[in-house]
C-alpha cells in the first residue's frame, strides 16, 4: 500500500495495488474509492483529509499484509 499526502489541497491517497482504476464510486462526502470493472479496490481518496484524520499519525503507520488473504475468493 502507498500512501500520498497533497498538503495544497488537503487530499490523501491510499493507493492498494498497481492496478489502475476503472472507476469512481463515492462512498461519502470527499470520500471515494477506485475500483476497476471486475470491482477490485485501487485505492482511497480522502478530500480535506485534515478534517477527517491526523494526517500525522496516517502517515506514521506501518502496515503487514499476509498477501494469501488477497488470494482468497469472497464468498
Amino acid at each position: 500500500m502507498k500512501v500520498h499526502y497533497d498538503e495544497k489541497v488537503d487530499a490523501l491517497y491510499l493507493g492498494l495495488g498497481d492496478e489502475k482504476p476503472d472507476g469512481v464510486i463515492e462512498i461519502a462526502e470527499g470520500i471515494n474509492v477506485d475500483t476497476t470493472t471486475d470491482g477490485k479496490l485501487t485505492g482511497i481518496e480522502i478530500l480535506k483529509a485534515s478534517k477527517k484524520i491526523n494526517i500525522d499519525t496516517i502517515l506514521s503507520y506501518t502496515l503487514e499484509l499476509d498477501k494469501n488473504i488477497l488470494k482468497k475468493e469472497i464468498a
